[in-house]
């Protein structure tokens, strides 16, 4: 294989019980594209915050080829992390990302990594793409961000991206640019990846019951689903949102469960208690603010209803979720 002038090199930044499925997702298009060209056109490196060994959230461990601190030459560094993750040492290595980041070097968050990426101050002021099942999380945390659902956001010199599929997708997109389209095709072949998505592209939401997602849903569920998802904390009445759809109520039930079901209140409750328990497990909030953030006025009606939809309680999902985290120093899964 001949070197390159032009090879760019990319830095995997990996946190505690990060998602292996993003990093080989990330890498092997690029060792793929490397082989197929000839040309060493993408190298990468494992960092760390310290250099030691990180474990993935699968309990594999990986040794990183250096420390943030030692960072250098990088044309894009990502961040791997779960929701929770946080840096052992937050106020110079945080600095050391915003000294990267002003030195020109593309920084992005992929999956759980747009949480550590936004605690650093890099997103203020961009958009960003964030997982579906991290949304009511990453909007407590950071109420001021503007998200977008979409799989894929460049803004400027910052790239967040929801989940695996998405940055072998913006891998691809890397492959096209420096290669070309035919190196490009080739290596989605090679991993038989049959759609290459980029900027603009919804992420696909499960639905329940029904082997469907929220973007084949027919229209006017859809627009249900969308007025009902914007009312997690205020809520809405399902015969307001038949209203603004341009149906009747008993028609909105039918077509609703007909596409994915259940009924329109039952998604609705469904949706508020998913929310909810994002926060219990990505925050910090307390019960009583959780309640509030999906539309009950106290604590009490929320806590039967998180243990109708999950069959426990919010505190003890709370507490499983500390002792895996704490006792057995392991993050939670990502």
């Amino acid at each position: 294989m001949n070197d390159s002038d032009n090879t760019i090199t990319l830095g995997f930044l990996i946190f505690p019980g990060f998602p292996m499925s993003c990093l080989t997702s990330a890498i092997e298009p690029l060792r793929a594209a490397n082989e197929i060209s000839g040309v060493r056109a993408f190298a990468w490196k494992l960092v760390s915050e310290s250099g030691a060994r990180v474990e993935s959230s699968a309990a594999v461990g990986f040794d990183p080829d250096l420390m943030l601190g030692d960072v250098s030459g990088l044309d894009y560094l990502f961040l791997l992390s779960g929701p929770r993750a946080m840096f052992d040492t937050p106020k110079p290595s945080n600095g050391l990302l915003r000294s990267l980041g002003r030195h020109g070097v593309r920084i992005g968050g992929v999956s759980g990594g747009v949480f550590p990426l936004a605690r650093s101050g890099l997103l203020d002021g961009h958009t960003c793409s964030v997982h579906w099942c991290y949304e009511a999380a990453f909007a407590a945390e950071f109420p001021n961000h503007r998200v977008q659902s979409d799989v894929i956001i460049i803004d400027r010199n910052r790239l967040t991206v929801s989940g695996a599929s998405a940055v072998f997708d913006l891998m691809l997109g890397l492959i096209d640019q420096r290669l070309g389209e035919d190196v490009m095709t080739e290596v989605a072949c090679w991993f038989q990846h049959p759609l290459v998505r980029g900027q603009g592209v919804r992420q696909k939401v499960p639905t329940v019951h029904r082997e469907s997602t929220s973007d084949m849903l027919p229209p006017a569920v859809k627009h249900a689903v969308q007025v009902f998802g914007d009312h997690i904390g205020d809520t809405v009445h399902v015969d307001d949102v038949a209203q603004i759809v341009g149906l009747s109520p008993r028609q909105l039930e039918r077509k609703f469960k007909a596409a994915t079901g259940q009924s329109p209140s039952h998604y609705y409750r469904n949706l508020r208690m998913n929310a909810a328990r994002q926060l219990v497990l990505y925050s910090n909030d307390s019960m009583s603010s959780i309640a509030l953030a999906v539309g009950y006025a106290t604590t009490a009606p929320m806590v039967q209803r998180y243990r109708e939809a999950f069959g426990t309680t919010p505190q003890q999902d709370r507490q499983k979720i500390n002792l895996f985290r704490v006792e057995k120093n392991r993050s939670i899964p990502s």
